[in-house]
């Protein structure tokens, strides 16, 4: 069987064709997650809140109510805890909270934190500065720590008809052992889903 020029140019335009549309899947499943994050960050998917903003300042007299959410992972042995039930600041106005963490076992661990907010709809308004959230905490043993929050929630959250009659948020965080300890530690199993990257915590008597 003889193959004509015109064949052959058609075989070779189908042949790059399908070569550049397998690069076009694995491009987009290489930049899937980052894109979903991405989406996540912006519209407060899911719970997620804005990152880095400094707050602007209270730009009115309506104030909102902050609670504070603590569960630890049955893997993790340590007693995770806000060091307050709620706060009340301003729309705009900087707020701070403390969590408390203690190491229960005789030898040091390291647990990472992850969090979100509800009603998920808040997500977009309300704005982290500064946390400890997916990155790793290494307690001794018996050592306990205060945790530091900084926040604040965007006025904008008022001219929202989804969100306009919101008084309060809850802001929840989950402790579970690091990844590299659980593996330590002989318990990489049952360790829970997470992330985290090294950093230190404030340490209290």
């Amino acid at each position: 069987m003889t193959t004509t020029p015109e064949l052959a140019r058609r075989n070779r335009r189908m042949a790059l064709g399908a070569f550049g549309f397998a690069g076009l899947m694995l491009g987009v499943s290489f930049a899937a997650v980052p894109l979903y994050d991405l989406f996540c960050r912006v519209t407060g998917f899911g719970g997620t809140v804005q990152v880095g903003q400094a707050a602007p300042g209270a730009a009115s007299d309506r104030t909102i109510t902050v609670r504070f959410n603590a569960t630890t992972h049955p893997n993790l042995p340590w007693r995770f805890e806000p060091g307050q039930q709620a706060v009340t600041l301003r729309l705009g106005e900087e707020g701070m909270g403390f969590y408390l963490a203690r190491n229960l076992a005789d030898r040091p661990v390291e647990g990472v934190a992850t969090y979100n907010v509800t009603p998920e709809v808040v997500g977009r308004y309300f704005h982290k500065v500064a946390c400890f959230c997916f990155e790793a905490q290494t307690l001794e043993a018996g050592q306990q720590v205060d945790m530091p929050l900084v926040f604040w929630v965007d006025p904008r959250i008022a001219e929202d008809p989804n969100t306009q009659d919101i008084r309060t948020i809850t802001i929840n965080y989950t402790f579970f052992r690091t990844l590299a300890d659980a593996e330590r530690a002989g318990a990489l199993a049952s360790a829970g889903p997470h992330v985290g990257r090294g950093a230190p915590a404030r340490e209290t008597r």
